[in-house]
């Protein structure tokens, strides 16, 4: 599967010896099993990982050829959308929900999460979603409650104010 020249292999297990990252040590020690001769099912089943993991590891280390025998078997650099940091955020929302949103701009009297979110995009460019507001608010310990509307009931001493 894996032809590895006595370099590679002496580099691979130097990582298994000093490593502590476990991903690491387990590509390592499936790249000198897969050299020695052993199977993809077996070391897959001995990593407790799919078949598709240890090709996936073969493939990495082939194509990371330029670099170090340890770097080849490191992880690789994560994809995706960044996180948006609490510190950026929190600080920006804390300082203005104190104040009239109308002062602002905005032709509302109470903030929501929604207005929250368009006033960080207004006035500062950051682009969040309303979920990530909302944890904000949560974080800040900031809760709307609607207001409880009983007018419509009477209090049980009613006939006794009337004369009853």
């Amino acid at each position: 599967m894996i032809n590895l020249n006595s370099k590679e292999l002496a580099a691979l297990e130097q990582v298994l010896a000093k490593t502590d990252d476990v991903r690491r040590l387990k590509r390592a020690q499936a790249l000198i099993w897969l050299a020695e001769g052993d199977s993809v099912d077996e070391v897959a089943n001995r990593l407790r990982v799919s078949r598709q993991s240890v090709y996936n590891w073969v493939a990495r280390f082939e194509s990371r050829s330029e670099l170090p025998t340890e770097l080849r078997v490191a992880d690789g650099v994560r994809q995706g959308r960044p996180r948006t940091a609490k510190e950026i955020i929190d600080p920006l929302i804390d300082e203005v929900i104190d104040q009239d949103p109308r002062e602002l701009g905005y032709g509302s009297t109470i903030w929501t999460a929604p207005l929250l979110r368009q006033y960080l995009a207004d006035k500062h460019q950051i682009e969040v979603c309303s979920k990530s507001v909302s944890f904000a608010l949560r974080r800040l310990r900031i809760v709307w409650k609607r207001p409880r509307h009983n007018l419509a009931l009477r209090s049980e001493t009613w006939r006794q104010a009337k004369g009853g």
